[in-house]
């Protein structure tokens, strides 16, 4: 769902802290394509009480209870769609209940990226998606998603996971990180690139900090 994509990686996971080297793969764990991962939960046991509130992410993902990668544990999580945000049509071997906690995402299950069949999901709105489904999604405008399931919770990017740290990166995109482009949200340097299939886009950090998401035939020199 990170994931940047989001998820969806670690769905897309991360929230703003240490930065993270991206693998190129199609299957992987499901930080392989968050900026940085966070834990909101102040590093609480399993049965200690917490209490989360919801607020302003900076990054990708926050980790609100367990381990997403550990085989039969709960986990509980948020991530931080950015504005323009596509999430590619992936799978997890896991069930994924997803709630929006602020903002609207769009949601759908499918193998292929079809942007007239996504639904709706406005604050509140709840999915759920079985273990081995392909699914896919959409952000226009910044959301928070919370996801909850029992690990491991990885992701099979059905058209492979392409970035800028690939040695061969120029093969999938038109431009390189720090390089200053325009977009119809605006001009920005790139901080980061996602291709997954024909999905294509950067990461934009824009003016006063602000991160965005623009598809590759959007980008162009300003």
């Amino acid at each position: 769902m990170t994931g940047r994509f989001i998820l969806v990686a670690a769905l897309a996971l991360g929230t703003g802290c240490a930065k993270r080297d991206v693998p190129s793969a199609a299957g992987s764990a499901p930080m392989a394509a968050a900026s940085g991962v966070t834990r909101a939960d102040a590093g609480k046991g399993p049965r200690d009480h917490r209490i989360i509130p919801i607020h302003p992410m900076v990054g990708d993902v926050e980790i609100l209870y367990g381990d997403p990668e550990s085989a039969g544990e709960p986990f509980v999580l948020r991530v931080h769609e950015l504005p323009g945000a596509i999430v590619p049509p992936h799978s997890h071997p896991v069930d994924e209940n997803i709630t929006v906690v602020q903002g609207t995402w769009y949601f759908a299950l499918g193998s292929e990226y079809d942007r007239g069949a996504l639904q709706k999901l406005e604050t509140g709105s709840y999915a759920f998606a079985p273990k081995g489904s392909t699914m896919f999604g959409f952000c226009p405008d910044g959301a928070i998603v919370q996801v909850h399931g029992v690990g491991p919770f990885r992701i099979h990017w059905h058209g492979g996971l392409r970035t800028l740290n690939d040695p061969d990166s120029r093969a999938t995109f038109r431009f390189a990180r720090g390089e200053r482009v325009a977009s119809p949200r605006g001009e920005g340097k790139i901080v980061e690139g996602y291709g997954s299939g024909r999905i294509i886009q950067y990461e934009i950090e824009g003016a006063g900090g602000a991160h965005f998401m623009a598809s590759e035939e959007d980008v162009r020199k300003p």
